[in-house]
C-alpha cells in the first residue's frame, strides 16, 4: 500500500475563502450576462479549443479554485449555446436568469437527497408541483406529480403508469409479467408528436411498429376521426389499443391538438389520454389563446418543462397523474411494511422514490 500525506480539506473549507471565492464567480456571472447583448449569438468553436477541452489529460493533484475559475472563464465561456442572447431563437431553450442563478447555488449549498424523508426540500417539491398542477389547470384532488430532468422523462412516466392501468383493467400486471404479458398494446399519436414519446414506447416495450402514426389536418392537428378509425381497427384485430398523446403545442408548428375531442374519444373507447404540454403548455396562461387548451385539463397525465416557457435552469420537467395511487403502483418498489404513509409510523410523505424511477434525486423544486 502507498502511504500519502494528502490532506483532502479543501481551500474554500474556510468561510472567508468561500465567500470571497463566491464574489469573484458572481462577478464573474454578473459581467457575463450584462455582455451578452453585445456579443454574437452562436460562433462556431475553433478547433484547437474544441481540442483542449475533448483530449484535457487527467491531472496528477487537484486545481485550485482560483486556477479552475480561470479556466472556465478562458475555455468554456467564450463558447456558449447561445441561448441567453436576447436574440436567440434557434430552440425554446430558456436563457438564464439571475434568480435561477442563485437558486441552484443554494440548491447546491443544502445538496439534499429527494428521494424522500422529513426535510424541507421535499414539502417544498410537493408545494411546487402543485402551483404547477394549477396554473395548467390541472386537478390536484388525489393527484400526483412528480419534478424530472425534463419532457423526455415526463412522458415516460406518465406513459409506464397508463401501461401499468391497462394490464391492471385486463387482470394482469405488467411488472411482474412483462410487456409480453397480455395482448399487444398500441400507442397513438399524430405526425407531430414529439419523437421522445415514440422512444418512451420502445423502452416500455412496446414498440414503435405499435405505435400508431395518426394523420394531422391542414391546421397540423390530430384527425380525431381517424384516430377512431384506428382505434377500432386495432381492436377488431386483437390488438389492445391503451393510449392516446394528445399536443399541448408541437415543437414544429406550435400546434394544439384538438384536446377536448381526444379526451371524449379516450372516455368513449376506455384509453389513456396523455398530453405532451412540454413545449406549449404555459400558453394556457394567455387568455387570447387559453380556449384552444380546452380538455387538456382532463387528461389522465400530462408532461409540462418549467426549464421551457417558464425559464427554469435546466434541468426541470414534471409529470401529473391524475391518480396519483396509480403512479405510485407504477414504481413502488418497496415491502407495504415500510410505505410511507403521512400521520402514520414514522411519519412524513410517500417518498418520491415510489412515485418515479430515480432513487437519487436533485433540489429542483427551488
Amino acid at each position: 500500500m502507498v502511504e500519502t500525506n494528502t490532506n483532502w480539506r479543501s481551500e474554500l473549507d474556510d468561510p472567508e475563502a468561500f465567500r470571497a471565492f463566491a464574489h469573484e464567480a458572481v462577478d464573474l456571472a454578473a459581467d457575463y450576462l450584462a455582455a451578452l447583448p453585445e456579443r454574437p449569438v452562436f460562433q462556431r468553436m475553433p478547433p484547437q479549443a474544441r481540442m483542449n477541452l475533448l483530449e484535457a489529460p487527467l491531472p496528477e493533484t487537484g486545481l485550485t479554485a482560483g486556477t479552475l475559475l480561470d479556466r472556465f472563464q478562458s475555455e468554456v465561456m467564450p463558447y456558449p449555446m447561445g441561448n441567453g442572447h436576447p436574440r436567440f431563437f434557434g430552440w425554446v431553450n430558456s436563457p438564464p436568469t439571475a434568480i435561477g442563478i442563485v437558486a441552484e447555488l443554494l440548491a447546491a449549498t443544502m445538496s439534499p437527497s429527494c428521494a424522500g424523508g422529513d426535510h424541507a426540500a421535499i414539502y417544498l417539491e410537493r408545494a411546487t408541483v402543485r402551483w404547477l398542477m394549477e396554473l395548467m389547470g390541472f386537478p390536484t384532488e388525489g393527484s400526483m406529480g412528480i419534478l424530472v430532468s425534463g419532457g423526455s422523462m415526463a412522458s415516460l412516466t406518465g406513459l409506464a403508469t397508463a401501461r401499468q392501468w391497462a394490464s391492471h383493467r385486463d387482470g394482469w400486471n405488467v411488472r411482474d409479467d412483462g410487456a409480453c404479458g397480455g395482448a399487444q398494446m398500441t400507442l397513438y399519436v399524430s405526425s407531430e408528436t414529439h419523437t421522445t414519446v415514440i422512444k418512451a414506447a420502445e423502452l416500455l416495450g412496446i414498440g414503435n411498429r405499435q405505435v400508431r402514426i395518426i394523420p394531422t389536418g391542414a391546421d397540423f392537428r390530430m384527425d380525431v376521426a381517424a384516430l377512431e378509425t384506428a382505434v377500432i381497427a386495432d381492436r377488431n384485430a386483437d390488438y389492445r389499443p391503451f393510449a392516446v398523446v394528445g399536443s399541448a403545442g408541437t415543437v414544429a408548428t406550435g400546434a394544439i391538438d384538438p384536446l377536448d375531442d381526444i379526451a371524449d374519444l379516450c372516455a368513449d373507447h376506455n384509453l389513456w389520454f396523455h398530453v405532451d404540454a412540454a413545449y406549449g403548455g404555459p400558453g394556457v396562461l394567455d387568455a387570447r389563446v387559453a380556449h384552444l387548451y380546452s380538455g387538456m385539463d382532463r387528461a389522465d397525465s400530462l408532461a409540462i418543462d418549467p426549464h421551457k416557457w417558464l425559464s427554469v435552469p435546466v434541468e426541470c420537467g414534471c409529470v401529473f397523474v391524475r391518480d396519483g395511487t396509480l403512479l405510485r403502483q407504477t414504481f413502488s418498489l418497496v415491502p407495504p411494511y415500510v410505505q410511507v404513509e403521512e400521520g402514520k409510523g414514522i411519519g412524513g410523505l410517500p417518498w418520491y422514490a415510489e412515485y418515479g424511477f430515480q432513487q437519487s434525486r436533485g433540489f429542483r423544486a427551488l
